[in-house]
């Protein structure tokens, strides 16, 4: 699924998110529902949510990147465990949902929160963390995104109570500095057009706390209708 940026179907528009911060858990679950359990047994595969849960990760990109792509990727992985992810992005940018959908994807099952302004969106994604409701939490921060340190201190510290895997999406080069030092594993997502419409995806490890750095995951996706 390459990184195309289109309209959510179904997201919660988040004119007034930062003000009233209840109307985020009722408009997308029931906090006090209990998660279901997760699937038994973790895979070795580094880019599933028990190897990211309790863990701020950063995946960035610049030109050719599969962001959305890995990001979805981990959406996937944490529905088909019986868990939880909502996704929170600026109004202007999201991803592109039938391509979502065709990866696997239970949009029905996925709330996207949508913020006024880039500067929003950890604002927004500390509120859903903190609930416990979810297991994964995508905060797509666009191109103008950055997060004071005092928030990233609160969300490692939120993600360590709750279990959750908090992915920061940022659109800059590998040799850009992180958003900061509490996060955990910084990845660079790219990706390489192949023939007919498939497109190579890569995400290598550029700093990882628990695994030796530069380990990679690659997948093979092909791009929706208009830019094949």
């Amino acid at each position: 699924m390459p990184d195309i940026r289109g309209e959510r179907r179904a997201a919660l528009d988040g004119a007034d998110v930062m003000a009233a911060p209840a109307l985020i858990l009722r408009a997308l679950v029931d906090a006090t529902k209990p998660r279901r359990p997760a699937a038994a047994g973790a895979s070795a595969s580094p880019w599933t949510r028990p190897c990211l849960a309790g863990r701020l990760v950063e995946v960035s990109g610049a030109a050719a990147t599969a962001s959305l792509t890995f990001a979805a990727l981990l959406v996937l992985d944490a529905q088909r465990r019986g868990e939880r992810a909502a996704w929170v992005t600026p109004r202007e940018s999201t991803f592109f949902p039938p391509d979502a959908a065709a990866s696997g994807v239970d949009l029905a099952a996925l709330p996207v929160v949508r913020v006024p302004r880039p500067g929003d969106v950890a604002r927004a994604g500390e509120r859903l963390v903190r609930s416990g409701a979810f297991d994964v939490v995508v905060l797509d921060l666009a191109v103008d995104g950055g997060v004071p340190l005092p928030l990233l201190t609160r969300l490692l510290g939120l993600a360590e109570k709750h279990d959750t895997a908090v992915v920061f999406l940022t659109q800059r080069p590998a040799t850009a500095p992180s958003l900061g030092s509490v996060v955990s594993l910084r990845a660079e997502a790219r990706r390489t057009r192949l023939t007919d419409g498939a497109f190579a995806c890569e995400l290598v490890a550029l700093r990882d706390r628990r695994r030796p750095a530069g380990w990679t995951h690659c997948v093979t996706r092909r791009g929706p209708d208009g830019v094949r």
